[in-house]
């Protein structure tokens, strides 16, 4: 596969780790640590059957960190170069030593414990290269557009449809001894269209986004479903502002669970900076959820053997039976708080959350029978997470709904309340799931939130 996809075998990027590594030693580093990638991929788009773009790309990077100093008392440096010429991998070595000359001591910084690496890394399947041409990239975003304007003649415009194929592959090394490295893919398809005319224009977007183009959805499914959920959002209204139970649709749902990741963050914690402040062991969400990581997922979208910096990944309880179980730690974070890092340096892992109550006929229809009478979001904006505070504030866009049926859409409101009331108020989640990026949910449903309206 490597000598139909990439330009350099694994082989030839642990040499060029190896060498890095190897300058920095003989400049003086006490330790140095070396990612070196290289990807190459197509993206096109297409809007109203004609072409707007298509973009190849291809391309390599290294990056080096070097430390001075011993445990306790380290300086350290990064420097990067796209050249993997020997004297450019020199002159990046010597600009990180020269930068970590200069920068303060940390008594946290330094490169994980041996202990701690993952030196035997397994094969999860992460790279399934999608060798399409231009032309048939076109093609399928054109089915894709063409299915959308076909639903309905509401159907008027579109911001376009889109092909994306992307595979890469890297090496991780440091001199503790871990060497460690894989190709990964990852493809998408995507259709956008508009629905209605003037200032009674709605737009929705569906896509799918998989490691193995076979497992893709067919672009005239995704194209069709766009154009049912922009179909569904026109003659939207507005509502008086009230207190009521607002169900979140699995895209949106997979946004509190990012919510919650980012509070128990490594940097968010040590800066002391977020709502979830001292909350290992605590309960924070309802009794009944449960936050399960498991990266040795085969081909999944969040599945690694190790992390960023090469430290061992392990499927574990997040949060059980609503109480906090662990935190997402870097070797840093975990150090700046006295505790373990657990291989989340980069980030989560494939995170799915679900509820002890959730039966498998709790599905989207049921869901709503569940909500009864109040909001289901199918559209947020702006950011709108106070991470200090947990106050959450977003524009958004859904369906009214009374006795279990979607009555009308409704637009130009805002949904608010604060995070840890929230989470702790999570009634139930839907058999609906769905995966997005690293993370997988249904629909989630919240007992009480402040709806703004006019």
């Amino acid at each position: 596969m490597s000598a139909s996809v990439f330009t350099y075998s694994q082989d030839q990027l642990q040499q060029l780790s190896q060498d890095v590594l190897r300058y920095a030693r003989e400049k003086g580093a006490s330790h140095a640590s070396v990612d070196i990638s290289e990807g190459s991929g197509l993206s096109v788009a297409v809007r109203k059957g004609s072409i707007e773009t298509i973009e190849q790309n291809k391309d390599k990077g290294m990056g080096v960190t070097v430390y001075l100093g011993e445990e306790g008392h380290t300086r350290r440096g990064n420097a990067s170069t796209s050249d993997f010429s020997a004297k450019a991998l020199q002159d990046t070595v010597e600009a990180a030593y020269n930068i970590a000359r200069f920068t303060a001591e940390d008594d946290c910084a330094g490169l994980p414990d041996a202990d701690d690496l993952e030196m035997h890394p397994r094969d999860f399947k992460l790279c399934s290269p999608w060798l399409i041409s231009a032309e048939e990239a076109v093609e399928l975003a054109k089915r894709g557009e063409a299915a959308a304007f076909a639903v309905d003649k509401r159907i008027t415009n579109s911001e376009g449809a889109g092909v994306y194929a992307q595979q890469s592959h890297f090496i991780s090394a440091n001199t503790r001894g871990f060497m460690g490295g894989y190709p990964f893919s990852r493809h998408t398809i995507s259709v956008a269209p508009i629905a209605g005319k003037g200032s009674k224009m709605q737009r929705d977007d569906w896509y799918s986004s998989m490691r193995d183009p076979k497992k893709l959805a067919k672009p005239e499914a995704i194209g069709r479903y766009a154009a049912e959920r922009a179909l569904a959002r026109l003659n939207a209204r507005q509502l008086d502002t009230r207190k009521c139970p607002v169900l979140f649709d699995a895209p949106l749902a997979a946004g509190l669970l990012g919510a919650f990741v980012q509070a128990v963050s490594g940097g968010a914690l040590y800066r002391k900076s977020t709502f979830l402040l001292d909350s290992l062991g605590k309960t924070v969400f309802a009794p009944h959820i449960q936050i399960v990581e498991d990266p040795h997922v085969i081909g999944a979208v969040g599945s690694a053997p190790f992390d960023d910096e090469g430290v061992k990944t392990h499927q574990r309880d997040v949060v059980k039976d609503g109480v906090v179980q662990g935190y997402f730690l870097s070797t840093y974070s975990a150090r700046k708080l006295g505790m373990k890092t657990t291989g989340n340096a980069g980030g989560s892992h494939n995170l799915s959350i679900t509820s002890s109550l959730t039966k498998p006929g709790d599905n989207f229809k049921t869901m709503l029978k569940k909500l009864h009478t109040g909001l289901l979001v199918t559209e947020l904006m702006g950011q709108g997470v106070n991470y200090v505070t947990g106050d959450y504030s977003r524009g958004a866009s859904g369906f009214w709904v009374e006795n279990g049926v979607i009555q009308y859409p409704v637009e130009e409101i805002t949904i608010a309340g604060n995070m840890k009331d929230m989470l702790t108020q999570i009634v139930a989640i839907g058999s609906d799931t769905l995966i997005r990026g690293t993370k997988e949910t249904g629909s989630i449903l919240i007992e009480s939130m402040t709806v703004a309206g006019n």
